[in-house]
């Protein structure tokens, strides 16, 4: 039988190393770095036939009527309050000071700003829109528009720069943070720990996806599950995760109303 070639990007990680060799299925990884460039193309042009997604992006891609089709493969995931930082001398003694500020993130459509938005929402009774954020790019679903409460960064400005110089109170960074600088939580492992005693698991930041044509081969699905198999799981077992991320998701504006589980996973 012959294999069937398939373009795929995702991010290297310990569980991507080395993936299982296939009869049925020939991977052609294409290169992106950082991944999340993958996901505008994936979600505009549909580029690649198997992509990592950022859970925000796939919600709103999938509000948006784009055909995709998830897998329940979680790529990356993490506690996300170790993200948003200060500089030590703004005098941000927590959360409870944002009210007011203004705090960066990369699109206001970003994963990571949309778990921490939650979190300042549902612990702190911080609504998005009592900050003044600042984006740097737009979101990777085209027909999205950052809330009247956002502001964009002339072109070219940086992040880190300006959160250095005071443009900025705070920022939500990603996976790699800079260094100089402390975080908002004053305990991010406290932080950690009391977001998973509220809601039971560890927020997913990355997941698979492919494009839906080839998700209604069901022997071709099975087999990038088995591919992935380190890191793939069950729907039951990520509902709660996504079931959370689409009510955070429509409370930020940036979905119309939580999807449910069946078109989550249609």
């Amino acid at each position: 039988m012959t294999r069937r070639a398939l373009t795929a990007a995702f991010g290297d990680y310990p569980h991507t190393a080395a993936l299982p060799a296939s009869d049925l299925i020939q991977l052609d990884r294409i290169p992106v770095t950082p991944i999340s460039k993958a996901f505008a193309p994936m979600v505009r042009e549909l580029r690649y036939d198997v992509s990592e997604m950022a859970i925000a992006t796939f919600l709103m891609a999938k509000e948006a009527g784009v055909p995709i089709t998830l897998l329940p493969v979680v790529m990356a995931r993490r506690f996300q309050e170790g993200a948003l930082l200060c500089r030590a001398d703004r005098g941000i003694r927590g959360p409870i000071d944002l009210p007011g500020m203004r705090v960066g993130v990369r699109a206001y459509s970003q994963t990571t700003g949309m778990w921490i938005r939650g979190v300042l929402s549902d612990s702190f009774g911080i609504t998005p829109d009592a900050i003044a954020w600042t984006t740097f790019e737009d979101a990777h679903v085209p027909s999205f528009r950052d809330p009247a409460f956002c502001s964009r960064a002339p072109a070219g400005s940086d992040m880190t720069a300006m959160l250095r110089e005071g443009a900025l109170d705070a920022a939500i960074f990603g996976n790699d943070l800079p260094e100089g600088f402390v975080p908002v939580f004053p305990d991010v492992a406290a932080a950690a720990r009391d977001f998973e005693a509220r809601y039971g698991f560890e927020p997913v930041n990355h997941m698979l996806v492919v494009r839906s044509e080839l998700a209604r081969d069901a022997t071709l699905a099975a087999e990038l599950l088995r591919i992935f198999g380190a890191v793939a799981t069950t729907r039951e077992a990520l509902d709660p995760a996504i079931a959370l991320a689409g009510r955070w998701c429509a409370a930020q504006g940036l979905i119309a109303r939580p999807l449910t589980a069946e078109e989550v996973w249609a």
